[in-house]
């Protein structure tokens, strides 16, 4: 995908669209003819610009823009063959798995996942009674107000419960410790223009 992923395209809705206003997560719908730059292209879902705020769409969404689901940039998931067989399934793997899963949410402001961006600071696999698995994640923001947070962590959850035997899921939004740029991974970092 290379540079797509950043490249800025600008589209005329061709239906009304729900989408999420960025950064305050609250729900709005934009008019079909609105014009909108599409700023990013990550993790299934499109941020856009338009009339000067920032909006997300998911990629359900995408023909709305003119696209298919594809072009918001979900590589897809490689664990429904890995994690087939029940017999395979282990606390390391089902864990594994989830932070591959986790490394496909993307802030719709920044264009780095939430993984190398240092905001998940657990994700444990619990074995459940009848052989399944439940996902206990903390994670935290970039920013304590940002009205985003529940869509990011709701966004984890859904992607997390398409793993193969995950049977439930928690994400907890934690504030200790607060976020800093150090926790950033070294590529992250570079592609934001920070070393």
């Amino acid at each position: 995908m290379g540079n797509r992923m950043h490249e800025i395209t600008r589209v005329e809705l061709t239906r009304d669209c729900t989408a999420t206003m960025v950064p305050w997560g609250s729900a709005t719908t934009l008019p079909a003819g609105s014009r909108a730059d599409i700023t990013q292209r990550l993790g299934g879902n499109f941020t856009v610009m338009v009339g000067g705020n920032l909006y997300r769409i998911a990629g359900a969404d995408a023909d709305a823009l003119g696209l298919d689901p594809e072009d918001a940039g979900d590589a897809g998931y490689a664990d429904h063959e890995e994690l087939g067989d029940p017999a395979e399934r282990t606390v390391d793997s089902i864990e594994a798995a989830a932070w591959r899963r986790l490394a496909t949410c993307y802030d719709p402001e920044i264009p780095v996942d939430i993984v190398n961006l240092g905001l998940v600071y657990l994700c444990q696999a619990i074995p459940l009674p009848d052989g399944g698995f439940r996902l206990d994640v903390r994670m935290t923001l970039t920013a304590p107000g940002c009205g985003m947070g529940m869509t990011i962590a709701d966004e984890a959850r859904e992607k997390l419960l398409t793993i193969p035997g995950v049977e439930d899921v928690d994400v907890d939004l934690v504030w200790d410790p607060p976020w800093n740029r150090e926790m950033m991974s070294e590529a992250a970092r570079l592609e934001m223009g920070m070393m």
